[in-house]
C-alpha cells in the first residue's frame, strides 16, 4: 500500500514540475527557500499522505525541520 502511495506522490510531483517548466536539475539547483518550490512541497503535501521527511528530499527543499517552517510561514501569510 505505502508503495502505491509513493508512485501517487511521486507522479503528482513530477506532474507540478512540468507545469512549472522545470527540470530535476533546475529543481535541485534552485534555493531551498524558493517561493515555487515551497508552494510546490504544499500541494503535493495536500494531496499526498507521504512524510515530510520524503517530500522534503525529494524536492530538495532542506530538511524537514525546515520545510516544516517554510510551510507554516506560507500558510500565515
Amino acid at each position: 500500500m505505502q508503495e502505491a502511495v509513493e508512485v501517487r506522490a511521486e507522479r503528482l510531483a513530477a506532474a507540478k514540475l512540468k507545469g512549472l517548466g522545470w527540470t530535476e536539475a533546475e529543481l535541485a539547483a534552485r534555493r531551498n527557500g524558493d517561493p515555487a518550490k515551497v508552494e510546490l512541497a504544499a500541494e503535493v503535501r495536500g494531496g499526498s499522505t507521504m512524510p515530510l521527511a520524503w517530500i522534503a528530499q525529494r524536492l530538495a527543499v532542506g530538511s524537514r525541520g525546515y520545510q516544516t517552517w517554510l510551510l507554516h510561514r506560507q500558510g500565515r501569510k
